[in-house]
């Protein structure tokens, strides 16, 4: 392979040379300086995110296994951008005692899980598609059980590996079906040999109820609340943002390139699936009172919305969601850095404990209902453009009575959104959450989502880039 083959490849490559340094400096860093290790591993990763937005090159390897297209090359982008905000959430977290041994583990499991999505995201073929696949799952599992000296997290370990077993056997087995009446597993093959065939239709839905799975849509979610509960916070943040995203990305890269010709049979399945996650995740979101739970059925009824862009099947929709997720980055991990704050500072976590939290900490109560509200999609902020982009690329497709649905489902999310900023603001607590000082890389984090925020909400030049590079998958 020449140089230019290996630029193809290089935030895979910088990846792997970031994990294998942070291995390095783990040996080789005496036993006083181990807790370098952290601020090594975010330099380290915010030199490979910037690296990433700088100009490359493009094509195919392997054989066309892997592609490289620049709309594949923001999608990489976006999670290297959350996986950075998560890196410097977690850094006060691992400065406790239980954790400073294990420091570089955690720093490594990481990365390798952004490996597998990064080779998932340029797959070409549906074997690059499941080691990436794979690639990405193993190593978060292992992150959902890294508070060894807790049960729930162990049995949150357990779950997702089991889960995510299940998921894949169910996935290969539409993939076996698809191979035997296509003979290919390259993308653009099975796009050409694809017909209507029932057992193809048949696997299509076994292929989507694995996806599924990853992405937590209805009747495919349970798992994820008691997953999120039970995981560390920083890894519950990640869980919720980065993993689903490249899920996500993979699936309407799929759907759009492997898919169109059965597009009338997925746009039902969608229809019905997007019904029922956000349906299903805003009511039950409602009865939650710790927050990782409440922020887990929230996450599922996001996807419900993503969903939107995704039945359309046309750039507009690949553009809308490519965008959302963008802006769901910021507005969750703005939530979650408030969560892991609090958490990190008093242990507290339900949303009781919240109560007159503006009184003692009027700041991170000012960061939790902006995030809040663009979650809702609460206008000017992000999240209201991001979901109105969503719903006009449903709309141009004729699917209003789904809009409708999903506008009435936009209510009654606020209705909880707002069920947490009252606690915040106007319930009485006699023992609220102490005043406290963040560390600086917690600022940081926060103050990083506060911005996104604002500016992927402003800057619709943001969403007009997304668009005009989605029609190059």
């Amino acid at each position: 392979m020449s140089i230019e083959n290996f630029l193809i490849m290089r935030h895979e490559l910088i990846l792997t040379v970031a994990a294998l340094l942070i291995l390095i400096a783990e040996i080789s860093a005496d036993e006083g300086k181990k807790k370098s290790v952290s601020m090594f591993a975010i330099i380290l990763f915010s030199i490979a995110t910037i690296a990433g937005f700088l100009p490359g090159h493009t094509g195919s390897l392997f054989g066309g296994m892997y592609e490289s297209t620049p709309l594949r090359l923001i999608m990489k982008n976006i999670l290297n951008i959350g996986a950075l905000l998560v890196f410097i959430q977690s850094v006060t977290w691992l400065k406790k005692e239980e954790n400073q041994e294990r420091t570089s583990e955690y720093f490594i499991l990481l990365i390798s899980t952004l490996i597998g999505m990064d080779f998932m995201i340029s797959a070409g073929h549906f074997l690059m598609f499941y080691i990436g696949l794979e690639l990405a799952t193993i190593p978060i599992a292992a992150l959902a059980a890294f508070d060894r000296y807790n049960n729930k997290s162990a049995e949150a370990g357990i779950k997702l590996i089991l889960i995510s077993a299940l998921s894949s056997g169910i996935l290969l087995y539409g993939l076996s079906m698809i191979y035997g009446t296509t003979g290919s597993f390259y993308f653009n093959e099975v796009a050409i040999r694809l017909g209507n065939s029932n057992l193809q239709i048949l696997g299509f839905i076994f292929f989507f109820a694995g996806m599924a799975f990853k992405i937590s849509i209805v009747p495919f979610h349970l798992w994820t609340a008691d997953v999120y509960e039970g995981s560390p916070v920083n890894i519950t943040a990640f869980l919720s943002v980065i993993s689903k995203g490249a899920a996500v990305f993979i699936f309407i890269i799929v759907l759009f390139t492997v898919f169109p010709v059965i597009l009338k049979t997925w746009q039902k399945v969608i229809y019905v699936t997007s019904v029922l996650t956000m349906t299903v995740g805003n009511l039950f979101a409602i009865r939650q009172q710790n927050l990782k739970r409440f922020l887990a059925f929230s996450s599922i009824s996001q996807a419900g919305y993503i969903l939107l862009g995704f039945i359309g099947g046309n750039q507009t929709g690949m553009a809308s969601v490519i965008y959302y997720v963008l802006v769901y980055i910021f507005s969750n991990l703005g939530a979650f850095g408030v969560v892991v704050a609090i958490s990190n500072a008093t242990g507290r976590e339900n949303i009781d404990d919240y109560n007159g939290l503006y009184l003692t900490n009027p700041r991170l109560s000012l960061v939790m209902t902006l995030a809040l509200f663009s979650l809702a999609g609460i206008p000017p902020v992000a999240g209201f453009f991001g979901k109105f982009f969503l719903f006009t690329a449903a709309a141009e497709k004729g699917f209003y009575l789904l809009v409708l649905i999903a506008v009435l489902n936009t209510i009654i999310s606020l209705y909880y959104y707002l069920l947490v900023v009252k606690a915040i603001f106007i319930n009485k607590n006699e023992n609220p959450v102490v005043k406290f000082r963040s560390d600086f890389p917690t600022r940081l984090a926060i103050g990083i989502c506060v911005a996104g925020i604002f500016f992927t909400g402003f800057a619709s030049i943001v969403f007009e880039i997304i668009r005009d590079l989605s029609f190059g998958v």
